[in-house]
């Protein structure tokens, strides 16, 4: 191994130094200059040469001395090429030609770079790729700018592969320019003090960079002071910088801290720059090219810094990050542009040194062996001169990510006497991160030791494994470690290898057997009986044997650092890859990059889920976090709601000071959600009441307003409108409509009467929303009372969600800029169409692109190319895609995976390469519908495109571009089937909506049930015909439901829960032709129907089997009659069939009743005997054909013809057992939440407990107790309210509340819905 050149030394290469510190390099694009032609042939080495004339000091570009470059004597990829520069040197660009008039060339090749010979370091540009591309014939010259310039003494190029057809060849150039550099050396007790002169004014800015290298994982690079006891400190911990910021505490003795952390296995004896910037209010810290940024804690003045100490922790052990000195070499330390090294060589006063700080590096020399892969293994002979019989010590040091692997094995011998079982393998491997030591003694006992925990850490760790005579030790780090031992012979061999790593691969491994994984990772410090092992002499062939070895390099990488996982996402790896889990993040995919939440409550919505509480992720994939917002889904809207801090009535006393009252409403959700979800949404609302009396609004004598609030973005602008009111108006919504009490004001309020009055609206403007303080100024006065109510924020219309664009023809498409998501990239959509091929979307690179198209009308095909070749994800739906339905498409790509799913169909997937490209780079326009080529395109729409969670605006541009129309028809085709109970679809341009009015049920999807609880005294009458009372304005009744035609048939359908019977159930008739239809609960509990189609005709009854339909459970009866053929269902029994004997017309349908019938000239004894009894218990869902009685009832009694007797109240009693509301999609917990939630479950019935069956027991009497309260104490409620005057009902209670307050509060919209609110996690 020949000697390696010392850095320049001396007067005259210090005068050098400054001089090309003061004349520089005119900037960095003057570095370029050719470095290689000018060398001496000593400056070049080579791992082997083919013949004198194929040496690497012809490996020049463009020379054709000797055999015309070089190449070695075997071509495989253990060669290699060493350039001396003679000193560090600045490289910025590399080239490679192949070897003069010859088939020998590189195709790909690798650069290593040192500055001492040893220690190399692979090159890898931006996106981890190491390997660069190389030549294609022998005389052309193929030049890489490097992306990242390097500083190195030596470089090493490694062939990585060659032209097949001939062998490796190879000359090279490299350009660059000389690097000049102050350098300083610590040894761990020496350290440097720089101490600004007082006199100087406080710096404007504060900038801190420096270069360090090191072999200790732990050391205080340096710590920074300033006045009043602010500083930060930059350190070194388990191979990580750490930025501490202190801060005074409380009290003097205590100082706060806050930590950044940046970077790992830094301890790897390369140069790594870090740079501290103090920017406003942030702390800016940029290791490498890797940045991050905190929050300064006080203010940015506090933080001028006047004393600087390098290499020592501070004495104060409060402020230390770490307690350990820094032992390693620094250079370039600069402080606002102040080469503190500089200064110390210089001898400025300003700076002091303690110990032996040497203006040099001096570098230890530690050779490491890097094993990539499962072919990797080093064998060495295990006899020693030094071993005495029986005793063996093998000592390493090794790093790893990999929680298993094998560190060593050997075989031995049995023992004299012994049986063959007593020989065998020994091992000595990694498992669950943990050493294991496995065997067995010369007597053929086992032999199993372990010693360490979380040794797959990265983080170097040494092991000494010794055989000794009395016994077997291994011990892991030390005296720091952990230490095993056991007692006992073990015959140790005398001439047979050690193998470190793994075996040979088979046929070459008779004396290696692994039945572990091998390992992956690094080694060095190599021992053999306390010698160590020349791991140069192993490379050179001289020593043992190794196969997949970097030797003289540890190429460990931390794969997560930076990490790739967002959102929160807790990153883990192993030797070739990184996994992130996204556990309680609310996103999923490879990097936690896409939401498992709906952005909007729109969303929700058409997949079928109901009012309650979703998890909403407004952006997506986006950096806004996902949010808990009640969806109030009406038959008309679909509402976000975002509640604050105060939506109740609240009245108004005069602040004990004096003074206007101040009120400020905080809001759930955090800032940027609520500015996305208004800016989002398509209308926006908030209720802003004020109830007064003699307590003036906005306007006053003396002119200006005495009211005012605050609304709009953070932090909101000042609004003189009301609710109701245009912005910037100063008056209420009566002063807009011109009703106010008093004509001369634009209030009610300000009118200043003696009586209650109230000025109340919405404020519907979006830039003035939402509300966030209110100010309330005439409440002083004597006999001024008020109140004021904001009601929540409401919003509805999500813009994204229905965006939607419509192709005409294959040659239209929308173009956008080009999509930048050169690490992540989330594309999703909806599209229907009839064509069984085309493009959706296209963007082109130079090299790489990125497609999602339908490619046969089952199969949709996501393809990009990232610069490792084109990839294709592939979906089959198996069904055709064609069908002019909706269907979802969302495809991601990351550096882990490529991923499409389409609908609900299982996802498909494609690992990228462990060590490829990893950056996507577009450039070209973004083609939507298209390609740029104008070559299959789609037909058909698209619908809520997203990228990265950022909606594209496809009707705005569709609008401009010819070809393309914005919006889509045509929705009831794919959510029609959410409408049930007999709701109909109903199309609209931006969605659906269900009509149900032929349905018994109501709610966003005709979902809800309608019941209500009879006495026997109730009837609900339905005239099915117009009634004529003579004189009666005949125009003003609602028209006739049904036609005066003879009806041949009916369709009856009603659920009922009692305990009576006999029981009338529904009593159709007809009084002037005496025909009636009885739906009968029989004596004997079984459904009747009686009919009679003619009046000169006996009764006729029909009897279903089903019987004890009278126990107070829900059941459901239907009947169908279709002329003389009548079938009766009760429940999910068989359906019976029946033939009626009389006449099948029954004219002159006139009403229908549910409940008591009194005075029915029709009916016969028996039947008016049962009518008059009546039905107690609950009906449910009553429809006949499509008339349905309760309905009309409970909902529109002022419009439906139909009439009320008796006490009737809507109620629960028809629901069915509580169910999970069908949802097309999994449902997830937040991570405050414990235990699991299934699909659509409610919160409040996620959590469980252990003592659930002991509590619910207690409960069980604690229950019956408090029901009886509470039956008394509504009743008591109840008569009070009969006693008290309708204008005092709902008037605000307390103390605060005014005595004659006539207002009650609004219910909040979370229950305004009959139907119980639930929480939903999907």
């Amino acid at each position: 191994m020949r000697p390696r050149n010392s850095r320049p030394g001396g007067i005259m290469s210090r005068f050098a130094i400054v001089l090309l510190i003061f004349c520089g390099t005119r900037g960095e694009e003057a570095c370029d200059s050719p470095l290689i032609s000018n060398l001496m042939p000593s400056s070049f080495t080579s791992s082997s040469q083919l013949s004198s004339s194929h040496g690497p000091e012809f490996a020049k570009v463009n020379k054709r001395e000797g055999a015309g470059g070089w190449s070695p004597l075997t071509s495989d990829r253990y060669q290699w090429l060493e350039v001396d520069l003679g000193r560090r040197t600045q490289i910025t660009a590399v080239a490679t030609q192949g070897r003069y008039g010859s088939s020998d060339w590189l195709t790909s090749y690798l650069l290593m770079f040192s500055d001492t010979g040893h220690n190399w370091r692979q090159y890898r540009q931006e996106d981890s790729v190491g390997a660069f591309p190389g030549n294609s014939n022998a005389d052309s010259m193929v030049q890489h700018k490097l992306q990242h310039t390097v500083v190195a003494h030596y470089v090493r190029l490694g062939p990585a592969d060659w032209n097949p057809s001939g062998r490796i060849g190879l000359r090279l150039e490299m350009y660059g320019c000389p690097y000049i550099s102050s350098v300083a050396g610590f040894d761990g007790r020496s350290s440097l003090l720089y101490a600004l002169s007082p006199a100087l004014s406080p710096a404007s800015r504060l900038t801190l960079s420096l270069q360090f290298k090191t072999l200790r994982n732990s050391g205080t690079l340096l710590h920074a002071r300033a006045p009043g006891g602010h500083g930060f400190s930059l350190a070194l911990q388990r191979g990580r910088v750490l930025l501490g910021l202190h801060a005074p505490g409380t009290d003097e003795s205590s100082v706060s801290q806050q930590q950044v952390a940046l970077g790992s296995l830094l301890d790897d004896q390369h140069w790594h720059q870090v740079k501290v910037e103090l920017f406003k209010a942030h702390f800016n810290i940029t290791l490498d090219s890797n940045a991050r940024q905190t929050q300064v804690p006080t203010e940015p003045a506090l933080w001028d810094v006047r004393q600087i100490s390098v290499g020592v922790a501070p004495s104060r052990p409060q402020r230390a990050v770490v307690s350990e000195n820094f032992h390693g070499c620094v250079e370039n330390l600069l402080y606002n542009d102040l080469n503190l090294i500089d200064l110390a060589i210089q001898q400025d006063p300003q700076v002091a040194t303690t110990g032996d700080v040497t203006f040099s590096c001096t570098e230890p020399l530690s050779i490491a062996a890097t094993f990539v892969g499962p072919q990797s293994f080093l064998r060495l002979p295990g006899a020693t001169e030094a071993r005495s019989p029986g005793l063996m010590s093998v000592g390493l040091q090794f790093r790893t990510w990999n929680a298993a692997g094998l560190l060593l094995t050997f075989r031995r011998p049995p023992g004299e006497g012994a049986g063959p079982e007593a020989g065998g393998d020994v091992w000595l491997h990694l498992r669950k991160a943990a050493l294991h030591l496995g065997g067995r003694h010369a007597d053929g006992t086992p032999l199993e030791l372990s010693a360490g925990v979380g040794l797959s850490d990265g983080q170097w760790h040494s092991v000494e494994l010794s055989f000794r005579a009395d016994g077997v030790r291994l011990s892991v780090d030390g005296a720091g470690g952990s230490r095993a031992d056991a007692s006992g012979l073990l015959q140790l061999p005398t001439e047979r290898d050690l193998f470190f790593g793994g075996c040979p691969a088979e046929g070459g491994g008779q004396d290696c057997h692994n039945p572990f994984t091998v390992f992956q990772g690094c080694m060095r410090l190599l021992t053999l009986d306390n010698r160590p092992v020349d791991l140069i002499k192993v490379q050179q062939r001289l020593l043992g044997n190794y196969s997949h070895l970097q030797i003289d390099m540890c190429g460990i990488t931390d794969r997560c650092s930076p990490s790739h996982c967002e959102h929160g996402g807790s990153c883990t790896q192993s030797w070739s890859s990184f996994h992130c889990n996204c556990s309680s993040t609310g996103y999923s995919g490879a990097t936690c990059h896409s939401s498992i939440y709906g952005q909007s409550c729109e969303a929700y919505r058409h997949q079928g889920n109901r009012s309650g509480h979703y998890h909403v992720d407004i952006d997506g994939s986006g950096p806004i976090k996902p949010q808990l917002i009640y969806c109030n889904m009406t038959e008309d809207q679909t509402w976000m709601v975002l509640k604050h801090n105060n939506t109740e009535l609240t009245p108004l006393r005069p602040p004990p000071s004096g003074g206007p009252h101040h009120a400020s409403f905080d809001y759930a959700s955090e800032e940027e959600q609520l500015t996305a979800i208004i800016s989002q949404s398509e209308h926006c609302e908030q209720e802003l009441s004020y109830y007064c009396r003699k307590s003036r609004l906005l306007n006053t004598p003396e002119g200006p307003a005495s009211s005012w609030w605050v609304g709009g973005p953070s932090p909101g602008a000042t609004q003189t409108h009301w609710g109701g009111a245009v912005p910037g108006s100063q008056q209420c919504a009566c002063g807009l409509q011109e009703n106010c009490l008093h004509p001369r004001h634009l209030c009610n309020c300000d009118a200043d009467q003696p009586q209650w009055a109230n000025d109340s609206g919405l404020l519907t403007n979006k830039e003035t929303l939402p509300l966030r303080s209110l100010v309330l100024g005439d409440i002083q006065r004597p006999g001024s009372e008020a109140a004021y109510r904001v009601g929540p924020l409401r919003c509805h219309g999500d813009k994204s969600y229905w965006n939607a664009a419509s192709f005409d023809t294959e040659t239209s498409y929308l173009h956008f800029p080009a999509f930048h998501a050169e690490l992540s990239a989330e594309i999703s959509f909806l599209f229907k169409t009839t064509a069984s091929s085309g493009v959706f979307l296209e963007n082109l690179g130079i090299k790489d692109f990125i497609r999602i198209e339908l490619s046969s009308s089952t199969k949709v095909v996501f393809s990009f190319d990232v610069g490792n070749g084109p990839l294709r994800v592939r979906v089959d739906a198996g069904v055709p895609l064609n069908d002019d339905r909706w269907h979802a498409v969302r495809a991601e790509r990351n550096v882990r995976e490529a991923a499409l799913r389409v609908d609900a169909l299982p996802a498909a997937a494609l690992q990228a390469p462990a060590d490829g490209h990893i950056s996507l780079q577009l450039n070209s326009q973004l083609f939507i519908g298209g390609t740029a080529s104008r070559q299959k395109g789609f037909r058909g729409c698209l619908r809520s495109l997203q990228l990265n969670g950022v909606t594209l605006d496809l009707e705005a541009r569709a609008a401009i571009t010819p070809g393309v129309r914005p919006g889509c028809p045509g929705h009831c085709s794919t959510y029609g089937a959410l409408c049930v109970n007999g709701g109909r679809c109903q199309e609209r341009p931006k969605g659906f909506a269900c009509d149900c009015g032929p349905s018994a049920f109501t709610g966003t999807f005709c979902h809800q049930e309608l019941s209500a609880s009879f006495t026997s005294a109730t009837a609900v009458r339905y005239a099915l015909r117009e009634p004529r009372h003579p004189g009666r304005n005949q125009s003003a009744l609602p028209a006739p439901p049904l036609p005066a035609l003879p009806l041949r048939g009916e369709e009856v359908s009603l659920s009922f829960r009692t305990s009576q019977s006999p029981a009338l159930l529904l009593y159709a008739s007809s009084s002037h032709h005496r025909e009636y239809l009885a739906l009968v609960l029989s004596g004997d509990d079984k459904v009747e129907v009686r009919y009679r189609l003619h009046s000169g005709r006996e009764v006729e009854v029909l009897r279903s089997d089903v019987a004890h339909l009278a126990n107070g459970q829900l059941h459901t009866a239907s009947v169908r009659r279709r002329a003389d053929t009548v079938s009766i269902q009760v429940d999910q029994h068989a359906r019976e069939d029946f033939n009626l004997s009389s006449d099948v017309d029954f004219n002159d349908f006139e009403s229908l009743t549910l409940g008591r019938v009194l005075g029915s000239s029709e009916m016969d004894h028996e039947m008016a005997l049962l009518a008059s009894r009546g039905f107690t218990g609950c009906l449910s869902g009553v429809l006949f054909n499509s008339i349905s009685p309760l309905k009309a009832a409970l909902l529109h009694p002022d419009t439906a013809p139909v009439s009320v007797s008796g006490p009737l109240a809507r109620s629960r009693c028809g629901a069915p057992p509580p169910a999970r509301p069908y949802t097309s999609q999994t449902t997830h917990s937040l991570p405050d939440l414990s235990g699991s939630v299934g699909p659509g479950q409610p919160l409040v019935n996620a959590i469980r407990s252990e003592s659930a069956l002991i509590g619910g027991l207690i409960a069980v009497g604690v229950f019956v107790g408090l029901c009886a309260l509470a039956v008394a104490v509504r009743l008591l409620h109840r008569r009070r309210d009969a006693c008290r005057g309708p204008e005092t009902k709902g008037a605000p209670s307390g103390e605060e509340a005014p005595r004659e307050f006539p207002f009650s509060g609004q219910a909040d919209s979370e229950n305004d819905s009959f139907e119980s609110p639930k929480e939903f996690f999907i």
